[in-house]
């Protein structure tokens, strides 16, 4: 027999009735949906007991578009309308995105501020749209399983997915209509999934690789608390890419032409994707694709696929750097993520971490599970929980300075939700207006860096150059989603925007970041010091030039006005051919030449300010 909660007429029912909340794991090649029942985490199965949902959609000709398992199936047959492992372009730009060799199995359309669109028979389909259409079927089944509208969802990303792809995550969701909770990483969610919470203290290593990305996070928890010490990965690296290095090594031994069609390259990813997981279980495979027949064992695939398990391994150990901890302070290492069922990468991960690995949960599931679990939580229903977690930014954020250098206002794995502000001031005599640009990366140069904004900050009084007094803050959500406003202090003008990139980060750029910031670290020191006396060197020549100007003329002899211009020629000369020590010997020599005139023009300016008065004026 049901319970029914019963309300009288008028009254808002009981404040105990539980809200309905699901997590949501949105991956590269199968995505779920799960909610907690009775204490308990589980995944939402459909009407056929399927709780996986490929991340497939079909788009059909006056029809409403297919979803899942039917929409794979028909995958080779209609591969220009079949959308596939879509969370790869997520925030991404056409030019970035990299699939089978040089081809890309589908047409796609013009870019719209840099987001790629892909030709269907039904219009053109960016990436978010295609996300859109799975969260929307998880979320429908969600409702079907609870019984009414949703009250809300947190759907995992991965830890390493920069500014764009989150708000591109959390567009989809907004387009499919869901109320986003938040936005969680998927190594937290799979932490919590395991019941790490429950555990008094420890670092916790978290190595999630699915069909198209891969995360590495290290995490202390104590009492209850998560928190995230660093995060790393590699946005694009999963499984696909083991799909990729088989369907290469086919056409190689095949001796096939690698202008493929896409409906060909379709089925060959198919097979190859066949061959890796029946060797996970078999020691060798039988491959046959057109007319060519041959064999690929264990020994093989673990050749081909080596070179992208080391990218994983490697970014283990700098994230386990970045953390400050040692590998033997490790105390669990959870694996999560389809691909970690390749036999190849436990017994990578387990040699390199000198444990074995937790596998007690299903890897596909645990992220959803995590989900959920969270969801459960932000959505009210477990009012005394007492877990916190806390996540942090992948990247650095910061601003453009004059000499097109980066000042970082949130340096990366900081926790969030944070907010930081820093001063800035004005650089020329009444400047009125400043322009803002907003950056993401490791490096000292704008150059280097990465674009995410900009916007200007207008109304700033007329001031003598560093007068004004100009506060940027930068805020980042627990979405990982970042706000920077500016504000001048004497007036409080203010502006600022929500950043959002038309799209991401390209192919390994992250981690490309990460690595130059330490290759090029005395390169780039060395560049940053030439730019900051360079900019030292347009102050003094700009500020010694309109003093000349002014009163050049009346307060010094000839030779004295000849000997400063030509010292501001020689300083602007060095200005574009020093070095930095050349340059702040010169702005050093200039500074002593320009000693007198400066004293004889502060004694003309203390004169008029002194003309008309007294002492016993002076003296009140």
């Amino acid at each position: 027999m049901a319970l029914l909660q019963i309300s009288e007429p008028g009254l808002s029912p009981a404040p105990h009735q539980r809200k309905r909340a699901v997590g949501i794991d949105l991956g590269t090649t199968n995505s779920l949906v799960a909610t907690v029942r009775s204490g308990d985490a589980l995944t939402l199965p459909d009407e056929s007991g399927e709780a996986m949902l490929p991340s497939v959609v079909r788009y059909r000709a006056g029809d409403a578009p297919q979803v899942g398992r039917d929409a794979k199936a028909m995958a080779a047959e209609d591969p220009l309308n079949t959308l596939l492992s879509v969370k790869r372009f997520m925030g991404r730009g056409l030019g970035d995105i990299k699939m089978l060799g040089t081809q890309l199995p589908y047409e796609f359309g013009p870019e719209d501020g840099g987001m790629p669109f892909i030709k269907t028979v039904q219009g053109l389909k960016s990436p978010v749209e295609v996300s859109a259409d799975i969260l929307r079927t998880l979320a429908q089944r969600g409702k079907e399983s609870l019984g009414g509208e949703l009250d809300g969802a947190v759907i995992t990303v991965p830890a390493y997915f920069d500014e764009a792809q989150r708000q591109a995550t959390k567009d989809a969701a907004r387009l499919a209509d869901i109320n986003v909770l938040r936005l969680l990483n998927e190594p937290t969610a799979a932490a919590v999934a395991y019941g790490l919470d429950k555990a008094e203290e420890g670092v916790i290593a978290i190595y999630d690789l699915g069909g198209g990305t891969f995360d590495i996070s290290v995490l202390r928890l104590s009492r209850g608390v998560f928190e995230v010490l660093a995060t790393g990965g590699d946005s694009a690296l999963g499984g696909d890419d083991f799909d990729h290095a088989i369907a290469e090594w086919i056409i190689a031994e095949a001796d096939l032409s690698e202008q493929l069609s896409p409906s060909e390259q379709r089925t060959l990813l198919a097979i190859s994707c066949h061959a890796k997981e029946q060797l996970s279980v078999e020691t060798s495979v039988a491959l046959k694709y057109g007319q060519w027949q041959g064999e690929l064992n264990r020994q093989q695939l673990n050749e081909l696929m080596d070179p992208l398990i080391e990218r994983s391994i490697r970014a283990c150990k700098r994230a386990i750097r970045d953390a400050g901890v040692s590998l033997d302070q490790i105390q669990n290492v959870v694996m999560v993520g389809g691909s970690t069922r390749t036999l190849r990468v436990r017994e990578r991960v387990e040699a390199f971490f000198s444990q074995a690995p937790l596998l007690t949960i299903d890897p596909d599931r645990v992220v959803a599970i995590g989900a959920a679990l969270q969801a459960d939580i932000l959505a009210g229903n477990k009012p005394d929980s007492d877990l916190l977690l806390l996540d942090v930014i992948p990247l650095s954020l910061g601003l453009e300075t004059m000499g097109g250098l980066v000042e970082k206002v949130i340096a990366r794995n900081t926790t969030i939700p944070v907010a930081k502000a820093q001063e800035f001031t004005t650089f020329k005599d009444g400047q009125t207006a400043m322009a803002i640009h907003v950056l993401q990366g490791e490096r000292e140069l704008v150059d280097d860096c990465r674009s995410l904004s900009r916007f200007e900050l207008r109304g700033i009084p007329a001031m003598v150059a560093g007068a004004a007094h100009i506060r940027v803050t930068f805020q980042v959500d627990a979405d990982g989603l970042l706000t920077v406003s500016a504000q001048e202090k004497s007036t409080g003008i203010e502006s600022g925007v929500t950043v959002k990139p038309s799209y991401g980060l390209d192919d390994g750029t992250i981690t490309r970041m990460l690595k130059d910031s330490y290759a090029f670290a005395k390169e780039d020191m060395s560049s940053r010091s030439l730019r900051e006396q360079q900019v030292e060197a347009e102050r003094v020549i700009e500020a010694l030039v309109a003093a000349l100007a002014a009163d050049g003329e009346a307060l010094l002899s000839a030779a004295e006005f000849s000997t400063l211009q030509a010292a501001v020629d020689s300083l602007r000369q060095c200005h574009n051919v020093g070095t930095a020590d050349e340059i702040t010997a010169e702005i050093e020599r200039v500074g002593q030449l320009s000693e007198h005139f400066a004293a004889l023009r502060m004694d003309v300016n203390i004169k008029k300010a002194l003309a008309g008065h007294n002492l016993d004026e002076l003296d009140k």
